[in-house]
């Protein structure tokens, strides 16, 4: 299925131009020769890639009358089109859980998901009320991570994705979730619980619990006690 969409998504005028300059650098001229394009539907198709970060000018090329700007993928669509990060990533987790006690692949994952954080976080970190930081983790996990979630509310918060950005992982290997676990933890500032469904369509979920609601909660209970 994935990979018959991505043929879809390549079946285009644009995708074809992303799997001819797979092969390397191209100059206009030779993606229209190549494609039997005419050299104006193939500038109009650049100018629009160049625009959207999909191509870069690595060059120019010399030609009868003047040079010619030679054009590649740019670095974040070569790291897109890879299909090696998630087999690799898989077989690396499935070792380290293999080779190491289960408290240790544990406090490895954890370890991940906090150095993720601190990178997207770019060294800052997350202020204001809580509500304003679990709006944070959210959002950081939608645009920067691949994930679709939104924050429900109810004497805590809850971090709940329509999908999950590791679904290809936490099929089989459900401790990935702790590295998300603790990313949202890192940047939240509050114990964050993972209640991830990794069932037929893994779904993201973390609970944050508010700890003025959480200590409230407990005063009610003691005072009632103690009356």
């Amino acid at each position: 299925m994935a990979e018959m969409l991505r043929n879809q998504l390549l079946d285009t005028s644009r995708g074809r131009i992303v799997i001819l300059l797979q092969t390397g650098g191209l100059t206009a001229d030779d993606i229209a020769f190549q494609l039997r394009l005419t050299r104006s539907a193939v500038r109009i198709q650049i100018t629009a890639m160049e625009r959207d970060g999909v191509v870069r000018r690595v060059g120019k090329r010399p030609g009868t009358t003047r040079p010619s700007q030679v054009f590649a993928l740019t670095p974040e669509v070569e790291q897109l089109l890879s299909k090696a990060y998630i087999p690799l990533l898989g077989q690396l987790v499935r070792v380290f859980a293999e080779a190491l006690p289960a408290d240790q692949v544990d406090e490895l994952l954890r370890r991940s998901g906090k150095g993720l954080a601190d990178e997207l976080l770019r060294g800052k970190r997350a202020s204001g009320s809580l509500r304003s930081r679990v709006a944070m983790a959210s959002e950081m996990m939608n645009e920067q991570l691949g994930a679709t979630t939104r924050v429900e509310g109810n004497g805590g918060y809850v971090i709940r994705g329509v999908g999950c950005p590791l679904a290809a992982l936490t099929g089989k290997n459900p401790g990935v979730c702790v590295a998300m676990e603790s990313l949202v933890t890192e940047v939240v500032g509050v114990r964050a619980h993972e209640c991830c469904d990794r069932t037929d369509r893994p779904r993201c979920c973390f609970e944050i619990q508010d700890r003025a609601h959480t200590e409230g909660s407990v005063g009610r209970r003691i005072s009632r006690h103690v009356r």
